[in-house]
């Protein structure tokens, strides 16, 4: 019975995870969009949002990595005393798309206009962002 609390609890926190992503990917949507008549579309506030869903989904709860038993040097080159790709991908990524979401809201609250070179900028990030909380998600997965 406890196994299948836990495994329920865990989607639901992953479903927050996703639309934790979904709401952000929004907010850069619709500060983007204001400033670039172009991405003025629900196509781009879609994709946005779905791209958010995804990397917040994949990103932000990876996989650990395996667990060695011995303290002896691994023969067949595993990751045990190596920097863990996926972690850290996942950690800088999660901390980019949640920076970009964050500037956003706080230009859509205090009404602020800035230069499309910050707009670009936040952009940028949040799309680096979720790309490596993707990539993290997709290789910490492969690795089990």
């Amino acid at each position: 019975m406890q196994t299948r609390v836990r495994k329920v609890a865990h989607v639901l926190e992953r479903l927050g995870l996703a639309m934790a992503g979904a709401a952000s990917g929004l907010f850069v949507a619709a500060l983007v969009g204001t400033s670039h008549s172009a991405l003025t579309n629900q196509a781009f506030l879609l994709l946005m949002m779905i791209g958010g869903a995804i990397g917040f989904y994949l990103g932000i709860d990876t996989p650990p990595l395996p667990v060695s038993v011995s303290n002896k040097p691994p023969a067949d080159g595993a990751w045990v005393g190596k920097i863990d790709t996926p972690e850290l991908l996942s950690a800088v990524g999660t901390f980019l798309a949640a920076f970009s979401a964050f500037a956003c809201v706080g230009v859509i609250v205090l009404r602020q206009n800035p230069h499309l070179g910050w707009i670009g900028m936040i952009m940028a990030g949040w799309m680096v962002g979720v790309t490596m909380q993707i990539v993290a998600g997709a290789i910490a997965r492969l690795r089990r």
